[in-house]
């Protein structure tokens, strides 16, 4: 919701509105969130629908670096 309203104006998602909610995890640890939030904008288009469809057991094939045989 605090990415809907105009709390803050130079906030990164201020002119990316209207932001739409795809995907959550619930953290106990804010450092934790951070982490995989980070991890997770770090990868590829497909592997993040992956995981917005729920489809785990994709992830692991669809990193974004290919180890050679």
């Amino acid at each position: 919701m605090e990415h809907q309203i105009v709390k803050y104006m130079d906030s990164y998602t201020y002119n990316r509105r209207p932001a739409n909610l795809v995907f959550y995890r619930e953290f106990t640890d804010s450092i934790m969130a951070i982490e995989m939030e980070k991890q997770i904008k770090k990868w590829s288009q497909s592997k993040k629908i992956a995981l917005i469809n729920g489809t785990y057991d994709l992830l692991p094939n669809l990193a974004k670096k290919k180890f050679s045989k």
